[in-house]
């Protein structure tokens, strides 16, 4: 399957306050945040033209970076001013918008308080994270190797680029094994969060997800927790159990990017689990697809 390389395409980035060609965003090999991650990032979808909840993903995105002990340089107003310009100068109706803000180059070590901040925001086309067949049947998951650091050993509660190397890891293990994406347990051994997106499971009708104390509750994640709500199901945020999957009619995964995708399988040493998309999984799916204003389509 060939690829258009993302730093060889046509548009414009927003970069350090201003429109770029894309092919011109460029930075030293010697940055901070490259060597260090000392970056932070968001990712946003956008539906006929708009991103959904711009104000809590800019939010996020500065409480993201004064975590990692530097401010974003751009207000709430600027990035919202910013976020606009990129999606109209690369004519984006239904994609996806990435701000990441990072340390420069003008030191090299450990400590970098003398470092300037910089900030881009690209966009792009981006209709579906899973296919349109994975989602359909619901995607197959693999166990992580890998577990979510403790609050205490890593800056979980911050979009920041370091944690994401061993979700990059995990789905690549996924990804060779036929699956789709990874389930990670956490430094306890409970349930977590896919690579990139919340999970929830159906038990008797209720939906029941992890407790996010050492990983992101998600946007996407509030909003479905919403969205059940308002329909009377019951919402349970706890300490889950991998072996609690056994008692789940229903899995489903929640993010930015996934939407809300049934999950279908989970396989590995930890267990094997079966799940069939139901009435739970297409609820969720119609009506967060009715709040972003995306046409409906049934999950099932």
């Amino acid at each position: 399957m060939s690829m258009i390389p993302f730093d060889d395409r046509e548009g414009f980035i927003w970069y350090d306050g201003r429109l770029t060609p894309w092919r011109d965003a460029r930075l030293h090999v010697l940055n901070h945040g490259l060597h260090y991650a000392s970056c932070v990032f968001e990712g946003e979808r956008v539906y006929n033209g708009t991103v959904f909840r711009l104000e809590e993903h800019n939010e996020r995105l500065h409480n993201s970076a004064r975590i990692l002990g530097f401010e974003v340089p751009a207000s709430m107003d600027d990035l919202a001013r910013a976020t606009e310009e990129v999606i109209a100068s690369n004519k984006i109706v239904d994609g996806y918008v990435r701000p990441i803000a990072w340390r420069g180059a003008e030191q090299m070590g450990v400590s970098a308080q003398a470092s300037k901040i910089h900030l881009a925001l690209a966009a792009w086309d981006w209709p579906a994270y899973f296919s349109p067949e994975a989602r359909a049947k619901g995607i197959r998951m693999q166990w992580a190797k890998w577990a979510r650091p403790a609050p205490h050993t890593a800056p979980t509660r911050a979009k920041a680029s370091g944690l994401y190397m061993i979700c990059t890891m995990s789905k690549h293990e996924a990804e060779a094994a036929g699956c789709d994406d990874a389930l990670m347990l956490d430094w306890r051994g409970q349930l977590a969060e896919g690579t990139g997106a919340n999970i929830f499971l159906v038990i008797n009708g209720e939906l029941h997800t992890p407790t996010p104390d050492c990983f992101l509750n998600g946007i996407t994640r509030q909003t479905v927790i919403g969205l059940a709500r308002s329909r009377g199901i019951k919402v349970v945020e706890r300490a889950i159990m991998p072996q609690e999957l056994a008692k789940a009619d229903e899995v489903f995964l929640t993010g930015s990017a996934a939407e809300v995708t049934p999950v279908g399988e989970i396989i590995g040493e930890i267990g094997h689990y079966r799940f069939t998309p139901g009435t739970i999984c297409r609820l969720m799916w119609e009506d967060y697809d009715r709040t972003v204003g995306k046409r409906i389509a049934s999950a099932a």
